[in-house]
């Protein structure tokens, strides 16, 4: 007994040290993550982040422990649920989830499995032929016909939602239709970096759309400001042009002519003079 006390005092204090040693925290879901993949992501990621997998009750123990250091580490404890490991590094967060984003893969569906999202089947053609798999299509809800000989799927359908269980029929038919609703991978839960924990609704977000939104938005306020007359570095070259040109209509409209106008109005008479001349030659 006093062997195995040993062992978990080793592992609480193996947990402190990483904590200690790195500013990004996070908290793994290795849920559906074989050995073999596991160990070749710990290599991908050497030098990089570190993975460590231990009981829920000594990762707490290290936690209430860390927290004089790190401020609010304990309030990873919300999300040690399921099978779940930790990951060190000091890699940006968001980096960090993007990066185990990027080296999941594709898997098929397997019995008693959670759906990850909403598993939909597609409407479109099949390489069946007609015959029993209408029937077994027609079970799970999904409409079809028949077109050029082949069984056609006449809807998209969502056969399994997210949370729900996959049962063997609808694994066995998704895997006959080729689609593959799991993912191979670390699922980063959370991550824990200076105080401050990060949701994985929030580091999972689209970078490029993100991107996009932000470039959206920066040219719609850049139009705003000018549209109101709002000055700033990016707006006031385009504003005093905007003002010159609305002064040279108010002048003309008011029968003004300012010597800077006069020059403007005989250059333009002399380039129509000259297209005129160049009609009538």
């Amino acid at each position: 007994m006093a062997h195995v006390a040993e062992k978990k005092k080793k592992i609480v204090e193996h947990i402190k040290n990483e904590i200690k040693a790195h500013h990004v925290i996070g908290v793994v879901a290795l849920e559906n993550m074989p050995a073999a993949q596991l160990q070749q992501l710990r290599q991908k990621l050497r030098g990089i982040a570190r993975i460590y997998g231990a009981k829920k009750r000594l990762i707490k123990v290290a936690f209430e422990d860390a927290k004089k250091d790190k401020k609010d580490i304990d309030k990873l404890e919300n999300y040690l649920d399921g099978m779940i490991g930790l990951i060190f590094t000091n890699e940006n967060p968001f980096k960090l989830a993007s990066r185990l984003r990027r080296n999941r893969t594709k898997a098929p569906a397997k019995p008693g499995q959670v759906a990850p999202h909403d598993i939909e089947v597609k409407a479109g053609p099949t390489p069946f032929a007609p015959g029993p798999i209408i029937g077994e299509l027609g079970s799970l809800g999904i409409k079809t016909g028949v077109e050029d000989g082949k069984v056609a799927i006449k809807q998209d359908t969502t056969i399994v939602e997210e949370g729900q269980e996959i049962n063997r029929k609808v694994a066995e038919l998704l895997t006959r239709l080729d689609i593959k609703p799991m993912e191979i991978g670390l699922n980063l839960k959370a991550a824990y970096d200076d105080g401050v924990v990060f949701e994985k609704d929030i580091l999972n977000v689209d970078e490029s759309e993100y991107v996009d939104n932000l470039t959206n938005a920066a040219r719609e306020s850049y139009l705003l400001a000018v549209e109101v007359g709002y000055p700033t570095e990016d707006t006031i070259k385009p504003l005093i042009a905007k003002a010159y040109r609305e002064s040279e209509g108010l002048a003309l409209s008011q029968g003004i002519f300012i010597p800077a106008l006069i020059k403007k109005l005989l250059a333009r008479a002399e380039r129509f003079a000259s297209a005129l001349a160049g009609k009538v030659s």
